[in-house]
């Protein structure tokens, strides 16, 4: 009893950086939500809201991560794979 009051707050705060982490995790690498951004990014300058400088920058920065999240794909893929056999 005594050891939960003490272990309680450091479990709740293990617990929000956990979700911290997991919501940083899909801000950069989730594959979906980079295309629906792509995606808004694309609407945006097409409807003149930004500039095209920003555009590209934008761009670029979101196919630098799509880039790095479908490598991080296809490296679980491979590990799923090589555990099954």
């Amino acid at each position: 009893m005594i050891q939960k009051i003490f272990t309680s707050p450091i479990n709740l705060i293990v617990k929000i950086g956990e979700k911290v982490q997991e919501e940083v995790e899909k801000e950069l690498y989730d594959l979906e939500h980079i295309q629906k951004k792509l995606i808004h990014l694309q609407m945006m300058y097409e409807l003149e809201e930004i500039d095209e400088a920003s555009y590209k920058q934008s761009e670029t920065e979101l196919l630098v991560r799509y880039e790095i999240a479908k490598k991080r794909e296809m490296e679980q893929i491979n590990e799923l794979t090589k555990r099954k056999e």
